[in-house]
């Protein structure tokens, strides 16, 4: 139960962040319509808007790397991983975090500490457009980012190991998710009964019928 504890409140701060960073998506979107708005209809288009969106996408993109380890949800080519016992996934994954993960995210961190050091020694503006706007405080995004999908990667790391003493995974903190990926999670899992696994495909069946009769509708319309 201590182990359990332990990483679900490391995916809970990578949670938090994840969904805290994910309203950047709106500032980015009232970016974007503001300046199309100036460019086409005001004929006043702005010079840093494309550093500008740059920023609010990648700090976005950055941020929310640690979140999606947390969900399991990184793209993975699984179609051998997915028919392996939990003990060997565990121990395939045990191996890739400590020979390749933590040292590249360990290098990550350094190397862009240094980067945002630098960037606020000399007040760093972007170069891409004439006045282009202050960048060291994206760079700061850098090792930050880093930081925090090293520490889920620690929790990863220990999910393995008890996966390796137990013969299961242990549960991560449950989330949004798209109803086919639902569906693959369920199909594959063994900690949810029949009873639970059937009521999920029943209300994905649903959704299915639901969108193809919208799609038959629209057809009729038309």
């Amino acid at each position: 139960m201590r182990v359990q504890r332990f990483l679900h409140i490391i995916d809970g701060i990578s949670t938090w962040v994840g969904k805290a960073s994910a309203w950047l998506i709106i500032g980015l979107m009232l970016l974007v319509c503001a300046e199309v708005f100036k460019r086409y209809i005001l004929n006043m288009p702005t010079a840093w808007i494309f550093d500008a969106s740059n920023i609010l996408y990648g700090s976005l993109f950055m941020l929310g790397g640690a979140y999606t380890l947390a969900q399991n949800a990184h793209v993975r080519g699984d179609f051998l991983y997915s028919s392996m016992k939990p003990r060997t996934q565990a121990t395939l994954d045990i191996i890739l975090y400590v020979v390749f993960f933590i040292p590249g995210i360990l290098a990550l961190v350094y190397a862009g500490y240094d980067y945002a050091a630098l960037s606020w020694r000399i007040s760093e503006h972007s170069t891409t457009t004439a006045d282009g706007p202050p960048i060291y405080h994206f760079k700061t995004v850098i090792p930050i980012a880093g930081a925090l999908v090293l520490l889920q990667g620690f929790a990863e790391i220990v999910r393995c190991i008890e996966c390796l003493r137990t013969g299961a995974w242990p549960s991560r903190l449950k989330d949004v998710a798209e109803m086919d990926v639902v569906g693959e999670q369920l199909a594959g899992s063994d900690i949810v009964d029949d009873e639970e696994r059937r009521r999920a495909i029943e209300r994905a069946a649903r959704i299915d019928e639901t969108a193809r009769q919208r799609g038959m509708g629209s057809e009729l319309q038309s």
